[in-house]
């Protein structure tokens, strides 16, 4: 951010206050700067609704950008003009280009092991958490020690999307695999530790607990292999492993196993919520160990399961 003007610094440390990801702040202030450029770097206080309606406008039709891009400019224009500079853009007349609704790629069982076959290690039991207990990447890299409950087979899911906590079900074998990555964790906070560093904490936890850093619950599960700067505090500490390392493994894996669908690391995700329904699970169990917040939007899986959730069949199946 060295070379943010004045301005810009200002929004960012007003969606700081207001407790705004990293993820969000980013991608807000990526937007912001764009409409800015585009309209000659004028600044947003002489410009209103019809230069955000000309800005949206340019970026459906001539970037071509995807429906949810759409939404995250506006979205950040909007957080722009009505919580930032108090101004009301009313009616901006802009309508989102149309997108077909997509049906999320499922892996059946098959496809699965052999995929977790071209695995190993931290990297299997990664990919394995993220099927076996239907976490985002993101979800599962921020395990820390403290979440997960081996006993009762069950992890916490903190700050999930939507800022919201949840809990969902652990598998057997991964509970066998993780006390060992403990014990690995818990090894490289000691000598972090022994530098006066340790794993970085949410918010203001380092200043009203000081010695946290040195308490193993807090250590996350897959550690980075590098120590960097926090965001907010600018200390030393060590995050956790960043999704781009397991993206390249997973495509890696995904190749050699011979599998022709596009596979990411939310695939696993689709495939527990899909396996689960196809297993006869409740739907709203499902919903709750998903962390969806409207029921429809678990519902989608139901329409991508073999013999579909009702257990219809295909008409051409019953003739004599």
């Amino acid at each position: 951010m060295a070379n943010q003007s004045p301005f810009m610094t200002c929004v960012r440390e007003a969606m700081r206050m207001r407790g705004y990801s990293i993820k969000t702040e980013k991608a807000y202030l990526y937007w912001i700067k764009a409409f800015i450029l585009f309209h000659g770097k004028r600044h947003p206080d002489t410009m209103g609704r019809e230069e955000v309606g000309q800005f949206l406008t340019y970026i459906a039709n001539q970037r071509n950008v995807a429906i949810n891009t759409q939404k995250l400019a506006l979205n950040a224009l909007v957080y722009l003009y009505h919580k930032h500079l108090h101004q009301d853009l009313g009616d901006l007349g802009f309508r989102y280009s149309c997108k077909q609704r997509q049906l999320p790629t499922v892996l059946n069982p098959s496809e699965i092991s052999l995929i977790l076959q071209q695995l190993r290690g931290r990297d299997r039991l990664i990919i394995e958490l993220l099927y076996g207990s239907g976490l985002r990447v993101s979800e599962c890299l921020r395990l820390r020690i403290q979440d997960i409950d081996l006993s009762q087979l069950a992890l916490t899911i903190r700050d999930g999307k939507g800022r919201k906590d949840r809990q969902t079900i652990l598998s057997q074998r991964c509970a066998e695999q993780l006390p060992d990555f403990f014990e690995q964790a818990r090894a490289l906070q000691s000598l972090d530790n022994a530098r006066g560093i340790g794993p970085s904490l949410p918010y203001a936890l380092e200043r009203k607990y000081p010695t946290a850093f040195r308490q193993p619950g807090w250590m996350f599960v897959f550690p980075s292999a590098t120590t960097c700067q926090h965001p907010y505090t600018h200390t030393l500490c060590r995050h956790h492993l960043h999704q781009s390392v397991i993206r390249k493994t997973l495509g890696i894996a995904v190749r050699k196993s011979g599998i022709v669908k596009r596979v990411t690391c939310h695939t696993f995700r689709h495939s527990f919520a899909t396996h689960l329904l196809q297993a006869g699970r409740d739907i709203r169990t499902v919903q709750e160990l998903l962390g969806h917040n409207d029921l429809k939007t678990t519902q989608i899986y139901t329409h991508v399961l073999g013999q579909h959730y009702a257990g219809t069949v295909s008409p051409l199946d019953c003739l004599g």
